[in-house]
């Protein structure tokens, strides 16, 4: 049999034609497919009761009766009788072909079948004297069905069975996804969750008591004002008023995709006419007993004209039909101009568009505007459709901006919310209401909404089989998709795909991307993600494993599709059994190529990146893979650049303790020294000292040098450099760092070799080195940054500093600038905070604006408390209390220095932050008249500072000391130790520092 695709009718193998409606047949597809259905079990109670009471035979007769008017009212709302089991029935809607109304169809049927079986029970009790009662079980999910068997199994057809029987008689009881599917159209009320055998949790239920008749089954949002359509209300303005002037009949058909909007704008177009003409509406149903003329129905109910319906529809042959509908309207259009607006005429049955067409060509003399609404599957089934046709496209961004705000106008969201909707929706106005329900139910947007996916589904499956397949062999390529993928992945090498991708532009589900390329592009997320979903994760494997041979000799650049692809194979099979051969080679396979990307991801800067694909190949790995251990240290630093400090120090711990266990002793020093560095920065929470850091250096470098591992002598002296750096001193700083450079140079070691020369860069600026050489040096990183966008960044952010430091703080603006973008592209909070918003401080403070210093140093202050990045906090907190301090507002500078005490943040060792809170806290003293603790604190920082090369610091220090004593009246020692500072400045370069000091020697003493 051949079973419709519109309509569900099963008509003859060599039947070409739908029997019922008309459309052209195509054979259905072969083979298995995963969709979303309702399933309805249905039972009689007290059965045995009843075979007790009655003779065999009566009880036969009375079953028949009832299974009669059973599949009666399941066939009447478009469901599947499946079996008969007993007394008990089930029947699924969504099989052969999907509805986007399954589930209310369903619930309309139980509901019909609870109410057809009290009038079955009059006529029982007369001849039998036996009544029946029902208990009824409705649920939604997702199954496997084949076609051929029209067979539905899953958790869902499971879960039908026991909401049936845990129902009391008489009773409906529904799933949840049923009733959210339906939810406008339906009463319904809570009843105790259900607990099922196998289920982790209780299963919610609902009784059902009632079906809102003529109701959707969701309700769309009229309540918001029409955007964008300017054009397309013109152009329906254009043609009533030329039906007006014209006196004749115009035909305009609005088409568009599910949800674009074409009911919305009929709405308006219905309002902005009614005062010029009777406008009446008609709508076409998809399913149901004599719909061939229901839209007209509806249109003459309106007019209160049904009689004279009544007696067009009794003249028999539809010509004579056609006649006497056209004469009616005719009638009344020279009465007064007549919009008649039909929706849904993709639905309408032959005879309809017949009459249609009838209309737009015969009417005479009469001012008569047929304005239709379809999907784009009407120029399928009619293409020399008449009149004017016109297509609906997506909103642009700026008008879904607008739709959005209208719908929610009392609670907006937040833009990345914003963002995930506008790109989820890609303009179309019904799936933006839909995924905005979701937000303001408390969902998440990683799934398709029900709503929208039960629509997606339903036009899928109305494709052909040839356009499905395709579609689907897409889908499996991602959002966009090349000719030549197709037809790599076509499973029986057929023929091209050309016809069946160009129906697939025609229906809006696809769009040509780049003609050059022969390139496609799904037309909206969601519909390639409906489309994946329903092929079977059997084939999903075949497709995924078989797109990935292809794609894979084409370079390591194609290594993160080729490995996400093999990865996705790999899931597909062990989700359908037990692992095997196959699948254990998918994941070596994807793991390769996965930690491959992830490594140079690493080398190019996007520590984000990077740890997401090293922790993908990780998770493919045995725990006791080789390849698994060696990746942890990677993975640890990746996951510390991009903020993540707990789960980076699990993880290099992880690397340790196994690496020492399994005797890998590169993969444990590697892991050790990325370890202590990240601890280092954390004392607090991790008891680290120098000391410590000291001894695990020494033992990492032994091992290193045992073993000749130059990337790993790299990575210890970048440490050694930092840790040197540290404690003040940057000429040794810059000596380990410079040497460690040459080593992981050699070895190709990118990202570590990226690190290290930010280490330089910070070295520079920071120490002794005099500003204008300090740039050359900068240029040359920056010259040497090439793609790696983490080093790129850096010098961006020194060379920024540097130049303020010289007083160019436009320039300054202008390259922090560029370094925030590149940090903020990569999602690098923690970068962002420590060292770019820190800079943006820095240059504002420098530019002689605290309160725009201010606005950047407190949230990253807040952030880096928050991911735990307490070493730099550490050295932040004191240029945000210097910030406050000059707006006068010395309390809350004093509670910054309470808050973020470096002493509980940091190592003793650590100058920059040691002596940053000391000489803030001494001037924050001094202006509370503790004049000798803020001296003991002023000196002892310049005394520290004094010990280093650190100019710029020391230069800081001497000036607050000079802060000090001019508060507490010393005009003269505060007037000489402003000089030193001075001196100080100018020996660095510091010019805008030294000219911003020379200007204290003229305040008075307070």
């Amino acid at each position: 049999m051949l079973t419709c695709l519109r309509c569900g009718e099963e008509n003859a193998e060599r039947a070409r034609f739908c029997a019922a409606c008309g459309a052209r047949l195509t054979a259905a597809p072969g083979r298995e497919v995963r969709k979303t259905v309702t399933v309805l079990f249905a039972d009689v109670t007290g059965s045995t009761a009843l075979g007790e009471q009655l003779d065999p035979e009566s009880l036969r007769r009375v079953m028949a009766r009832y299974f009669d008017v059973a599949r009666t009212c399941l066939e009447r709302q478009g469901g599947t009788v499946e079996k008969f089991i007993g007394d008990a029935v089930m029947a699924v809607f969504g099989v052969p072909i999907v509805h986007e109304d399954d589930a209310l169809r369903a619930l309309r049927a139980a509901a019909d079948l609870r109410d057809s079986l009290a009038s079955l029970n009059d006529e029982l009790e007369r001849d039998y004297g036996v009544a029946l009662q029902l208990r009824t079980g409705v649920n939604t999910g997702e199954v496997v069905t084949g076609t051929e068997e029209r067979l539905a199994t899953g958790d869902p057809v499971n879960v039908a069975a026991r909401l049936e029987q845990a129902a009391q008689p008489g009773d409906i009881l529904v799933g949840e996804p049923t009733v959210r599917l339906a939810r406008d159209a339906i009463e319904v009320e809570p009843v105790e969750a259900l607990e099922l055998k196998g289920k982790a949790e209780p299963l919610p239920a609902y009784r059902l008591l009632r079906v809102v008749e003529d109701a959707p089954a969701f309700d769309r949002r009229l309540d918001a004002a029409l955007v964008g359509r300017r054009e397309e209300l013109a152009r329906v303005r254009a043609a009533f008023e030329a039906t007006v002037s014209e006196r004749r009949c115009r035909l305009v058909t609005v088409l568009g995709a599910p949800g674009i909007g074409k009911s919305r704008l009929a709405r308006e177009i219905a309002g902005a006419l009614g005062g010029k003409a009777a406008v009446f509406v008609g709508r076409c149903l998809p399913y149901g007993e004599g719909i061939t003329y229901w839209p007209l129905r509806e249109i003459f109910a309106s007019a209160d004209a049904e009689e004279e319906l009544e007696t067009a529809l009794g003249q028999g042959a539809p010509e004579e039909i056609f006649w006497e509908v056209r004469k009616a309207l005719e009638r009344r259009a020279r009465e007064q101009p007549l919009v008649l607006l039909v929706e849904d005429i993709h639905w309408a049955e032959p005879t309809l568009l017949d009459l249609i067409e009838h209309l737009a060509e015969w009417t005479r003399d009469a001012p008569l505007l047929l304005l239709c609404l379809s999907r784009p599957e009407l120029l399928d089934e009619r293409p020399g459709w008449p009149g004017e046709c016109f297509s609906l496209d997506p909103l642009s961004e700026a008008e879904s901006d607008e739709l959005i705000g209208g719908l929610i106008p009392a609670s907006p969201l937040d833009e990345p919310t914003r963002e995930r909707i506008r790109k989820a929706a890609e303009g179309n106005p019904l799936f933006v209401e839909q995924l905005i329900a979701v937000v303001a139910e408390g969902g998440a947007l990683d799934r398709i909404p029900p709503t929208i996916q039960a629509l997606l589904e339903a036009r899928l499956d109305a494709l052909p089989e040839a356009e499905r397949d395709v579609l689907e062999r897409a889908a499996v390529i991602g959002l966009e998709f090349e000719w030549a993928a197709l037809a790599e992945l076509d499973r029986e090498r057929r023929r091209p795909a050309g016809t069946e991708l160009a129906a697939l532009v025609r229906k809006e589900l696809i769009r040509s991307h780049d003609v050059i390329e022969d390139t496609f592009q799904f037309r909206h997320i969601l519909i390639r993600d409906a489309a994946y979903q329903s092929i079977s994760k059997d084939l999903r494997a075949d497709l995924h494993e078989r797109f990935a041979g292809w794609l894979g000799g084409r370079g390591e650049e194609f290594d993160e599709i080729v490995g996400y692809h093999l990865e996705q194979a790999y899931r597909s099979v062990v989700a359908l059994g037990p692992a095997g051969e196959r699948s254990r080679l998918l994941a070596r396979r994807a793991a390769d190529r996965l930690a491959a990307s992830g490594l140079r991801a690493n080398a190019r800067g996007e520590p984000l990146a990077a740890a997401d694909l090293l922790e993908r190949a990780l998770s493919l790995l045995p725990p006791d893979d080789p390849r698994r251990l060696s990746l942890l240290p990677s993975l640890g630093r990746a996951l510390r650049e991009g903020g993540e400090m707990e789960r980076a120090e699990g993880v290099l711990t992880e690397a340790v303790e196994r690496g020492r266990a399994a005797g890998m002793r590169l993969v444990a020093a590697d892991a050790a020294v990325s370890l202590t560095d990240l601890r280092f920065h954390r004392p607090a929470h991790t008891g680290v000292g120098r000391e410590d850091v000291l001894r695990e250096l020494a033992a990492a470098v032994q091992v290193f040098e045992e073993l000749g591992d130059e990337a790993g002598l790299g990575r210890a002296l970048c440490f050694r450099g930092k840790v040197s750096f540290w404690a003040g001193d940057s000429t040794a700083a810059i000596e380990d760092l410079e040497l460690a450079v040459k080593y992981s140079g050699a070895v190709g070691d990118e990202a570590q070799e990226a690190e290290t020369l930010q280490y330089v860069l910070t070295a520079l600026y920071r120490g002794s080195t005099p500003v204008e050489e300090a740039l050359e040096r900068v240029a040359e990183i920056e010259s040497r940054a090439g793609t790696n966008r983490r080093l790129e960044r850096s010098a961006l952010a020194s060379h920024a500093v540097l130049e303020a430091m010289l007083g160019h703080f436009d320039a300054a603006r202008d390259l922090i600038g560029r370094a925030r973008a590149l940090a903020e592209e990569l999602g690098l909070e923690a970068t962002l905070a420590a060292q770019v918003t820190t800079g943006v401080g820095e240059i504002e403070l420098l530019a002689g604006d605290p309160v725009a210093a201010e606005r950047e140093l407190r949230p990253a202050c807040e952030t880096l408390e928050r991911i735990g990045e307490l070493g730099y906090l550490s050295s932040a907190a004191p240029p945000l209390a210097d910030a406050l301090y000059l707006q006068g507002r010395h309390d809350e500078a004093f509670l910054v220095t309470e808050r973020w005490d470096p002493k509980r943040l940091t190592v003793p060792e650590d100058v920059d932050a040691q002596v940053g809170w000391l000489r803030v806290r001494a001037k924050l003293l001094a202006r509370r008249g503790d004049f000798e603790a803020a001296e003991r604190l002023a000196r002892e920082a310049t005394a520290r500072t004094a010990r280093t090369d650190f100019l710029d610091l020391h230069a800081r220090a001497v000036a607050d000391l000079a802060e000090v004593l001019r508060l507490a009246g010393r005009s003269e020692e505060s007037a000489a130790a402003v000089q030193e500072a001075i001196r100080l400045y100018e020996q660095k370069g510091n010019i805008a520092a030294a000219a911003a000091l020379e200007t204290t020697t003229s305040m008075p003493t307070p």
